[in-house]
């Protein structure tokens, strides 16, 4: 038997935020965003904690976003430490949380 992911509105939120996240075309944006989606998906994790039934979908579809969450921070980090040893660079930190992320250089 196959069972359809919940569409419920507390579903949707977090999508939305993970879409926004894994889409956002503005660099500057990009490290806001995957914080917002974060918090989203935490918020979400939290709430079918404490929800009976069968989610078991949703909560793997959860575990998947934040994999791909973490993956594009991780490479934002890194391309911020390849700048320090390249002056174009590819990201900046502001009071030591990560600002600005060019996952690729940018073009001159």
């Amino acid at each position: 038997m196959h069972v359809a992911v919940s569409k419920a509105p507390d579903s949707r939120k977090w999508r939305e935020f993970y879409r926004a996240a894994i889409l956002e075309p503005d660099s500057t944006k990009l490290p806001e965003r995957i914080a917002e989606a974060e918090k989203a998906l935490v918020q979400r994790a939290r709430e079918l904690f404490q929800k009976t039934g069968d989610n078991i979908e949703e909560e793997q579809a959860l575990d998947d976003a934040m994999y791909v969450l973490h993956g594009l921070r991780s490479t934002c980090k890194r391309n911020l430490n390849m700048s320090e040893r390249n002056p174009e660079g590819f990201g900046s930190y502001e009071n030591g949380n990560l600002v600005n992320c060019w996952l690729l250089p940018t073009p001159n």
